[in-house]
């Protein structure tokens, strides 16, 4: 069982202040990796912090098991909270205050290979042709950030 499980069979329903770890991963020709759970929204690669675990630890732990890639080298990019990453789940009324830690990786090893238990799906999208199917916060993100991106990108 999980630290947010845990954590929710104490408190039930009241919101509950979560760290997620996210990695924006780059691959050679500039495109960057989004997944997803099938017929979900896509979106940035990333997990829940758990304790004792740092937030590198939690980032690498959550992109080995979902997808298969071992990252070499993360930069950080940004740290969001508020109103806009507040989750609320309708069928069990839990909800969530989100704190995203946003990282950037352009070294990484490995094929990705979805983990077929979680049945996900992930590929490389161009910065320019984000897919319909995605989280309105993460999109404007990406939008708004692109040309930042495209320099670190370019280094």
């Amino acid at each position: 069982m999980s630290y947010c499980d845990n954590i929710r069979k104490m408190i039930g329903n009241s919101p509950l202040i979560i760290v997620r770890p996210s990695v924006l991963i780059v691959n050679q020709v500039g495109e960057i990796l989004l997944y997803r759970y099938i017929g979900d929204n896509w979106m940035i690669p990333g997990g829940i912090l758990q304790l004792n675990e740092s937030v590198e630890e939690c980032i690498d732990r959550n992109i080995f098991q979902d997808i298969g890639l071992k990252l070499k080298k993360l930069s950080i990019f940004g740290v969001y909270s508020g109103n806009e990453l507040i989750n609320r789940v309708e069928e069990t009324g839990d909800e969530y205050h989100n704190v995203a830690i946003g990282y950037l990786c352009t070294e990484y090893e490995g094929e990705i290979n979805p983990d077929q238990n979680q049945v996900i799906e992930a590929k490389f999208f161009n910065l320019k042709h984000l897919p319909k199917e995605m989280d309105s916060f993460i999109r404007n993100k990406l939008v708004e950030l692109r040309s930042q991106f495209e320099k670190e990108i370019l280094k």
